[in-house]
């Protein structure tokens, strides 16, 4: 039996772009996400098209941490063996501080970190018991500096996930355990969720920038900000450059 990759988030977007493409790679799929019909879908049209692998899909909202973990759990009863958990299951949505939108902004913060951190500790829970593993955190650009406006609480969510990551890495080298942890820094990537918004600088469309996401993954690399020009080079820029001038990149 082939390998087999865990996607959370797996409905639409990036999660669901990543599906596909792991299934044209001959990886057998355990997708969740929130949203049944579009989960069955997806299997659907995978299952047509790839007879050879396996796909399992489970409804899932990353809030609900007990259920994450019951999830996590029965995918590997599946299977028998999970190779790759993509913690990717996110929100972009958030709002100035101090604007009276805390409620959106304590969901950001949640969703992008606490639900991340949940999906880490059930995966690595996983990996430990096997010995092996390769564990995939989805961060963003945004998270390489501190950013104004609407993009504050966002990007402060995927910097801590960024940092958890290393963390989790860090633990892996001290004790010396054959698991691997990705930090994946996507740019500017159009999707479905986001197909209204005005275009943004370097943007690449879905197909570009979930080959890249995919191919950053496959290599095992630590790090890497997709696709890697020109946001290999921006993102040394937003460390180095004054914030007025960061500001003007947001």
């Amino acid at each position: 039996m082939g390998k087999t990759v865990l996607i959370t988030g797996a409905s639409s977007g990036l999660g669901e772009a990543m599906a596909r493409i792991f299934a044209s790679l001959g990886y057998n799929l355990a997708i969740c996400a929130r949203r049944t019909e579009r989960l069955e879908q997806l299997k659907s049209e995978l299952m047509a098209r790839y007879a050879d692998i396996r796909i399992e899909y489970r409804v899932l909202d990353v809030a609900d941490y007990e259920a994450l973990f019951e999830v996590f759990d029965a995918f590997t009863t599946d299977f028998g063996h999970i190779d790759r958990v993509i913690v990717n299951a996110g929100v972009g949505e958030s709002r100035r501080i101090g604007k009276g939108r805390f409620d959106t902004n304590r969901r950001t913060a949640e969703i992008n970190f606490v639900s991340a951190l949940a999906q880490c500790e059930a995966a690595m829970k996983i990996f430990r018991a096997q010995n092996t593993g390769h564990l995939v955190v989805i961060s963003s650009m945004s998270a390489m500096r501190g950013l104004p406006k609407h993009m504050t609480t966002y990007g402060a969510s995927k910097a801590g996930l960024a940092y958890l990551a290393e963390g989790i890495r860090a633990d892996m080298l001290l004790e010396k355990l054959p698991i691997k942890v990705s930090t994946i820094y996507p740019g500017y990537i159009r999707t479905e969720i986001n197909t209204n918004a005005k275009p943004l600088p370097f943007e690449v469309d879905a197909d570009t920038g979930t080959q890249a996401i995919v191919a950053a993954i496959e290599s095992g690399v630590a790090e890497a900000c997709v696709p890697s020009l020109p946001w290999s080079i921006v993102g040394q820029a937003m460390k180095r450059l004054p914030l007025s001038v960061v500001n003007k990149m947001s």
